[in-house]
C-alpha cells in the first residue's frame, strides 16, 4: 500500500490539459499529473503568463480541463454544481489582487460567504466578521471600500473572506505580489500558522497551494515545489531538490537567493 491509500487526495489531476480562462479552446499547460495530499503545502512557480493562475483555477474546481481529469476531495470537477456545494465550501480561494467588490466595505466583503452561503443576516454575521477584522488587523479599515486602502490591506481582506467559512483547502494566486516587506512577512508567517494549525481555526492543519514567480520567499524543507515552463508542469520536490536543480527555469526563479534574507 502507498501513502495515498491512507490519505485520499485533496486534489488529483490525471493527464489534465489546463485551458486558459480567456480562451477555453487554448491549452496553456499539457498533461498534468499531480496529487496533493491532506496537510501538504505546495508552491507552484513560473514566469508571467506561464499558466499558474489557470492551473490554480482548475485545482479549485472553478475551471475544468479540456482533457484528462481533476478531482477535488474525490469529486470530479466536471460534476461540480449545486449538488456538490458541500465540497465547494471546503475550498477557499484568494485571487491575484484580491478581487474585492469595490461597492462594499472591507467588512461587507469579508461577510459575503456568511451572508450568501450560510444565509446569515448582517447582525448574525457581525460577531464572526469582527473577530476576523481583529485577527487580520483590519478593524481600522472595516468601513472603508477597497479602492481607498493600500494593496497590503486589500490582500488581507481577501484572505479573510476566503477563510471565513474555515475551508480545508486554501489556494492563493501570487499572494505576495505588490506587498511591502512587513506585510509579506506577516502573510508568510500567517500561512505557515494555518498550515501547522492556527489557534483561530481550532488547530486544524490546512492544505495550501500558492502560485509564485519567485521561489525565494517560500524556502522551507517541508514544503513541496513544482514549476511551470513552456506548457509543462514539473514536480521538483523538496527545497533541497529546488536548491540542487540544474533546470534553467528553476535557476531563474531562484535568481539572487544568496543576497536575500530568508
Amino acid at each position: 500500500m502507498n501513502e495515498s491509500d491512507f490519505n485520499p487526495a485533496v486534489v488529483a489531476m490525471r493527464g489534465a490539459h489546463i485551458v486558459s480562462l480567456r480562451d477555453a479552446t487554448f491549452a496553456v499547460v499539457s498533461d498534468v499529473n499531480w496529487t496533493v495530499l491532506p496537510g501538504e503545502f505546495w508552491v507552484v512557480a513560473g514566469q508571467q503568463h506561464s499558466g499558474k493562475s489557470d492551473l490554480l483555477m482548475h485545482a479549485a474546481g472553478l475551471m475544468t480541463p479540456a482533457r484528462g481529469s481533476c478531482t477535488v476531495f474525490g469529486c470530479d470537477t466536471k460534476d461540480f454544481g449545486e449538488a456538490q456545494i458541500a465540497e465547494r465550501l471546503r475550498i477557499g480561494f484568494v485571487f491575484s489582487g484580491g478581487k474585492l467588490f469595490n461597492h462594499l466595505t472591507l467588512a461587507e466583503n469579508i461577510a459575503l460567504p456568511l451572508r450568501y452561503q450560510k444565509n446569515l443576516s448582517e447582525a448574525e454575521a457581525g460577531g464572526k466578521v469582527q473577530t476576523f477584522l481583529e485577527l487580520f488587523e483590519l478593524t481600522p479599515f472595516a468601513d472603508a471600500v477597497p479602492s481607498s486602502v493600500a494593496v497590503n490591506w486589500r490582500q488581507r481582506a481577501a484572505l479573510a473572506r476566503a477563510l471565513i467559512l474555515q475551508p480545508e483547502l486554501l489556494l492563493l494566486d501570487n499572494p505576495l505580489d505588490g506587498l511591502g516587506g512587513r506585510h509579506r512577512q506577516w502573510l508568510l508567517d500567517f500561512l505557515n500558522q494555518l498550515w501547522n494549525g492556527h489557534h483561530a481555526f481550532v488547530g486544524l492543519k490546512m492544505t495550501i497551494i500558492v502560485t509564485a514567480d519567485d521561489l525565494r520567499p517560500w524556502r522551507d524543507p517541508q514544503k513541496k515545489f513544482a514549476v511551470l515552463d513552456e506548457k509543462i508542469f514539473s514536480i521538483v520536490g523538496s527545497w533541497n531538490s529546488v536548491a540542487e536543480s540544474r533546470d534553467q527555469i528553476v535557476k531563474e526563479l531562484l535568481a539572487g537567493t544568496d543576497s536575500v534574507t530568508l
